[in-house]
């Protein structure tokens, strides 16, 4: 039998807003589907989380566009019908197979919302369910506190995107309104809202019910800080003399730290995806402020690699004025990477009551190791050679402690243009603990475009094919060498030690 289609609505934000029947359809779903833009990030995915459980197939359903151009034949309208249709039958296979599939929609599926372009597709021809959820226009009026209509009041819900003289004769015609779809089009809203003379009634509100949720009078915000979800609402002209002004919550500042994984969004984990989307500043080196997809809501404050003290005061500063901050590091935050930096620089009493969080990313080391088979399987150290902040005997004296103890050693920052001797060095050190076959696996770009991973020995190790992008992997006495059936390499540590 065929599966069954459930389009299902999340409400505003608050996962506790979810409904208590969509959240069970969503526990219970083989397949859940999303939509998203192309950075990934999807709203609908993060509200439901609390209610996913493990096993379940996931369908992200990208769009091609968003409001930029594009080289499709057909123009915009032509690559959304394209996607919308691939996307349909995307979901069509997983209901011919038997599977019941949740589209996850915010808000509402059929209030603005992208569900209704898949139920248009697929409802002739499964059995299908809408469950509503509570809309933004309900979740901003319950935030500022005042009822949307009374009485024989009429409410008008507008799209932002209509030219403002139109928008302007049909807010001059009613009693209320909700205005949705901002954005980029908040400058037309504001005209509009003036013509109509009901600025000065209109109120805004941002990601109602969220921990990023911001509301104002509409006249006293800034339009490069407005983003897409959000909207104007005018309330009930009749409740308005009985509601008090509502209390703008002073906004608590945060760091987080952000553990990006050694490449691109593939290895990003999903809270990492989260705490970016939330920050209002990016703080970071300046090429890993680029790997952080671009949102224009955001400052982004990219530096040279060797101020850390420097960024993280900076950061702690932002948050400390109420701005939630994003210090991005490559790979593990807490391995080699900004954690210690903030931590330490936030003991200054200054900084005491500013809340400081670390979101763990996948390291350089587990990204080479997986590349080359298991050699992290047994005990293992990691190390850094860089003699920038610790001196070079320091370093010496636990390499040689490493290697004779029999471990196996992720060696970060092997050399660098002004650093070539470490290796050299280093090197030579652990041949008096290790035999010249022991295997060493040389990582570079991992995840990157210029991906390279070669296995090799600590004999043949040829210090000077080695820079700054590599991490190396020195094997133990125990680690091992496995030739495939197809002809492929792969490095392994047995679990097990000898007595």
């Amino acid at each position: 039998m065929a599966g069954r289609l459930f389009g299902v609505g999340l409400g505003p934000g608050d996962p506790e807003l979810v409904t208590v029947k969509a959240a069970r359809l969503i526990s219970a779903a083989g397949v859940i589907a999303y939509h998203a833009a192309r950075h990934g990030r999807s709203n609908a995915r993060a509200i439901a989380e609390p209610y996913l459980r493990e096993g379940q197939i996931e369908e992200p359903l990208i769009y091609p566009v968003t409001t930029e151009a594009t080289d499709h034949p057909g123009g915009y309208q032509g690559a959304i019908d394209e996607f919308y249709a691939r996307s349909a039958e995307r979901l069509a296979a997983h209901l011919d197979a038997g599977r019941d599939v949740v589209v996850l929609a915010e808000g509402d599926p059929f209030f603005y919302g992208s569900y209704m372009h898949m139920h248009k597709r697929l409802a002739d021809r499964y059995e299908t369910q809408v469950v509503p959820g509570v809309t933004s226009v309900s979740a901003a009026s319950a935030v500022l506190g005042r009822p949307l209509m009374e009485r024989d009041e009429i409410l008008t819900v507008l799209p932002g995107t209509l030219p403002p003289a139109e928008l302007a004769a049909r807010l001059a015609a009613t009693d209320s309104a909700a205005i949705m779809k901002l954005g980029r089009t908040f400058t037309g809203v504001r005209e509009a809202l003036a013509q109509a003379g009901r600025l000065d009634d209109a109120w805004y509100v941002e990601r109602a019910t969220t921990d990023r949720e911001r509301h104002a009078r509409l006249a006293d915000v800034d339009p490069d800080t407005v983003p897409y979800f959000s909207l104007a609402l005018l309330p009930s002209p009749a409740a308005a003399t009985f509601v008090a002004e509502p209390v703008q919550q002073e906004q608590q500042g945060q760091v987080t730290v952000v553990g990006l994984g050694p490449a691109g969004r593939d290895w990003l984990t999903p809270e990492a995806q989260e705490a970016l989307a939330a920050a209002d500043d990016v703080v970071g080196y300046g090429p890993y402020v680029d790997r952080v997809p671009p949102n224009a809501r955001q400052r982004r404050h990219p530096s040279d690699n060797r101020v850390e003290a420097e960024r993280a005061a900076f950061a702690l500063d932002l948050a400390k004025s109420g701005r939630k901050v994003a210090v991005v590091s490559s790979g593990d935050p807490g391995v080699f990477a900004m954690a210690a930096a903030v931590l330490e620089v936030s003991e200054d009493p200054q900084w005491k009551d500013v809340p400081v969080r670390v979101v763990p990313g996948l390291t350089a080391a587990q990204a080479v190791a997986s590349r080359a088979g298991a050699p992290l399987g047994h005990d293992f150290c990691i190390m850094s050679l860089s003699d920038r902040l610790k001196p070079w005997d320091v370093i010496a004296s636990r390499l040689s402690a490493a290697a004779s103890a029999d471990l196996v050693i992720a060696i970060y920052n092997p050399a660098s243009r002004s650093r070539k001797e470490q290796l050299v060095k280093a090197r030579e050190l652990l041949l008096e603990h290790r035999s010249p076959v022991t295997p060493v696996v040389v990582g570079r770009d991992v995840g990157g475009p210029e991906e390279e991973v070669r296995v090799t020995t600590l004999g043949d190790l040829d210090p000077a094919t080695i820079d700054m992008r590599c991490l190396l992997i020195v094997g133990s006495s125990q680690t091992r060498v496995a030739t495939r059936g197809d002809g492929s390499t792969q490095v392994y540590t047995p679990r097990h030690y000898p007595a």
